[in-house]
């Protein structure tokens, strides 16, 4: 092997080198952005269920006195009919 091919050789392997480190760096970015996307997701939906768990009674609530109001109106309803 002459000088030549012996220097360019080396100088690829430099290259190989530096490239391999940069991948490497751009493949644990990119799967700590996945991790850190999926925890995003997993947070907002636990919170929409947990939000939705603490508010249930409340709501049971309102739908009662709708349902109430409304039995009570369809009551005067008739009333007026009669």
């Amino acid at each position: 092997m002459d000088p030549e091919d012996k220097k360019l050789l080396e100088e690829t392997y430099k290259l190989v080198s530096e490239n391999n480190s940069m991948l490497r760096t751009v493949k644990r970015s990119m799967q700590i952005s996945r991790v850190m996307s999926i925890l995003y997701w997993v947070f907002i939906i636990g919170s929409a269920v947990g939000a939705l768990y603490f508010i249930k009674p409340y709501l049971e609530s309102i739908y009662g006195v709708y349902g109430g109001a409304k039995t009570d109106f369809n009551s005067i309803l008739e009333n007026f009919k009669q």
